[in-house]
């Protein structure tokens, strides 16, 4: 009996799924690092209330208040509150592990403005109003603010529900039917190198409202994206999977219906990100050059006025529900695609 003789080699990764990967590529695990990661962002938190209260600012006149401490405060707590569900739940604590640098991040940057503007004077007024003066503005015009964010977003989502369901329903047609093709690729090819904002001062022209125009112009941004996505997944799609149907006795319809949109899926779905973006862009343009109403027309308005700290108030406002929606739609479409591994990255 032949003896073998060879060592022990590494463990193959070949067959391994994905969680079973990052577990294996996770051990050992270096606790002493884990807890300081964990801990970094209260203590730069800390820091960054320490900085407001107790350094002294440039000018001993100014008038402050709570409410930029009561910020931080709150985004300390909130990661107080996850870190000690953390202590029973490992896959919170793991999340934590990952979005740790951007805590930090977030009061290191907000700790060096602070100290660039009321503590130090480097970034003077009225170009550079401190933390404490926007969170101020903000809470005066609220009435505004919402009016602006609900408009945002109402505009943002009739352009953007439009343009999705065309660009789905185009690249569908086009990706499964040749004919469809021929007459839609020559608009893909015209629209696609021509940014969808470069229309706005035509379409503000011809539309019957600002409304209307804005509307088509985020519908097409979001209509491009979409249906070059569409078109490109069913186009990928095995034609033995087509033959396999085929053979079963499935129908042209089931054929659209069961193979090339199930097949075609993440591929809308890259779309409807990417179209995400795009509209968000479109919006803020539309907004600040011809819609009179919205966060763009409010940041518009308020610098034409040099209100800067209400300005820098509604781009902050602006980010974060840009934010929202982005991991909204990424959240949909990473549950819509939980049979993938990994979903949508």
């Amino acid at each position: 009996m032949a003896i073998n003789n060879e060592k022990p080699t590494a463990v193959s990764t070949k067959n391994l799924t994905a969680e079973e990967l990052i577990k294996l590529e996770s051990k050992p695990r270096n606790k002493n690092k884990e807890i300081l990661k964990l801990l970094l962002p209260i203590i730069v938190g800390v820091l960054a209330i320490l900085e407001y209260l107790f350094m002294p600012d440039l000018d001993p006149t100014v008038v402050k208040t709570n409410l930029y401490p009561g910020f931080l405060a709150i985004l300390l707590a909130i990661y107080i509150i996850s870190l000690l569900v953390s202590l029973k739940k490992e896959n919170v604590r793991d999340r934590l592990l990952y979005k740790s640098n951007f805590y930090v991040f977030v009061f290191v940057i907000l700790m060096l403005y602070d100290i660039a503007t009321i503590k130090t004077g480097k970034l003077a007024l009225p170009y550079f109003p401190w933390l404490d003066m926007i969170f101020n503005s903000m809470k005066e015009d609220k009435g505004y603010l919402v009016e602006s964010v609900a408009s945002s977003l109402k505009l943002l989502f009739t352009g953007y529900i439009i343009g999705a369901v065309l660009g789905i329903l185009t690249g569908i047609l086009a990706g499964y039917f040749e004919k469809v093709n021929y007459w839609v690729d020559p608009f893909l090819k015209l629209l696609g190198p021509i940014p969808t904002t470069t229309w706005l001062p035509v379409v503000m022209v011809i539309a019957i409202n600002l409304f209307q125009g804005a509307v088509f112009i985020i519908a097409l941004g979001v209509w491009f994206s979409t249906t070059l996505a569409t078109i490109t997944g069913i186009r990928n799609v095995e034609p033995s999977y087509y033959e396999a149907a085929q053979t079963l006795g499935a129908t042209s319809s089931e054929l659209v219906r069961k193979i090339a949109i199930k097949s075609a899926i993440p591929n809308i779905f890259q779309g409807l990100i990417a179209g995400m973006s795009a509209a968000c862009n479109a919006l803020i343009v539309a907004e600040m050059l011809g819609v009179e109403s919205g966060l763009g027309w409010y940041i518009t308005w308020k610098s034409s006025w040099a209100d800067y700290s209400a300005m820098y108030g509604a781009i902050i406002l602006l980010a974060i529900t840009f934010i929202l929606v982005n991991k909204v739609i990424k959240n949909i479409s990473n549950r819509a695609l939980k049979w993938k591994v990994g979903g949508i990255r």
